[in-house]
């Protein structure tokens, strides 16, 4: 199987085949064995499991932007791995997180259901709207995650005074056993309307980039609606498992997932954080955290420029 049928060559996921459409994206695919790209995958995506451990941030958010912007593969099939490779990581954690009572049901099932439904109209979105216009976006996204990571204040323990109407009217409190005090955390949450309104925008893009969302669903639950930091980040590893099932589900459906890009790319991260997590009491973060920073600022400036046009 030549490589270059799956690179640059969008009619193949949506059956709109057509004979100057294949020819254009032949010229434009690689002449290489079929097996080289899923070893490349396998190799860059473990070592991207180790940096994504290491600074803190899921899988899809360095893999999209990164294989999407220098590997010659068409962006919607990219797109799709990534969501699935964002998806497998949430999956693999998601039920311990919720058995050892730190992801909380109450607060994940309205926040899912709504960025669930605004996920598949996402991905719907993303794989209807050309491929420059995507690639601007996702640029301009990455840029912005970016600067929420160097901003983004983190509270352990936010203070909310009182919680409100409708978090009360939902129930959604908790307890949790802090490990490192000893001590039981009682919280609450309060701004619930203005967080659920903000889960419409992270479910679009979520579905749009198939950059999974933990890098937005944290500071929302965190800082803007209130609940404890580790309540929050694994409520988040545990939303990811259910947004980012409905919206791979569009990709799936339209054929835009392809085996030999998913399959070693979702090996490869997996043991590459496993690796992480080995190496990572032997590093400092901060430093890993900044090589991330500067790593999606990269990547980031060349999606942008890749769909303006001006870096191809």
């Amino acid at each position: 199987m030549a490589v270059n049928l799956f690179l640059d060559f969008p009619g193949i996921a949506y059956g709109a085949y057509d004979e100057g459409l294949m020819a254009e994206s032949a010229e434009k695919g690689s002449s290489a064995p079929w097996w080289i790209w899923p070893l490349v995958l396998f190799v860059v995506t473990f070592f991207l499991g180790i940096v994504a451990v290491l600074g803190g941030v899921g899988g899809g958010v360095l893999f999209v932007p990164i294989i999407g912007g220098f590997f010659p593969f068409h962006l919607d099939f990219v797109r799709g791995a990534g969501l699935l490779v964002a998806l497998s990581g949430a999956l693999a954690a998601g039920p311990g997180l919720l058995k050892k009572g730190m992801a909380d049901l109450r607060l994940s099932l309205p926040v899912a259901l709504i960025a669930s439904a605004c996920a598949i109209v996402g991905a719907m979105l993303g794989l209807a709207l050309p491929t420059k216009v995507i690639q601007t976006a996702l640029g301009a996204t990455i840029l912005g995650i970016v600067a929420i990571m160097l901003i983004a204040k983190k509270s352990e323990y936010p203070e909310v005074k009182q919680a409100d109407a409708l978090s009360t009217a939902l129930r959604i409190n908790g307890i949790y056993y802090e490990i490192s005090t000893g001590q039981e955390v009682n919280w609450k949450i309060h701004r619930t309307k203005q967080g659920l309104a903000t889960f419409v925008i992270i479910g679009i893009m979520a579905g749009m980039f198939g950059l999974g969302a933990g890098w937005a669903n944290v500071p929302v639950l965190n800082l803007l609606m209130g609940a404890p930091l580790k309540v929050s980040v694994a409520t988040s590893k545990f939303l990811l498992s259910i947004t980012d099932t409905s919206a791979a589900w569009i990709y799936v459906n339209n054929g835009a997932v392809l085996p030999m890009m998913v399959v070693p790319s979702i090996i490869g991260i997996m043991l590459g954080s496993i690796v992480g997590v080995r190496i990572l009491a032997k590093t400092k973060p901060a430093a890993v955290r900044y090589i991330v920073i500067i790593m999606l600022l990269f990547a980031g400036a060349r999606a942008l420029l890749k769909g303006l046009e001006i870096w191809n």
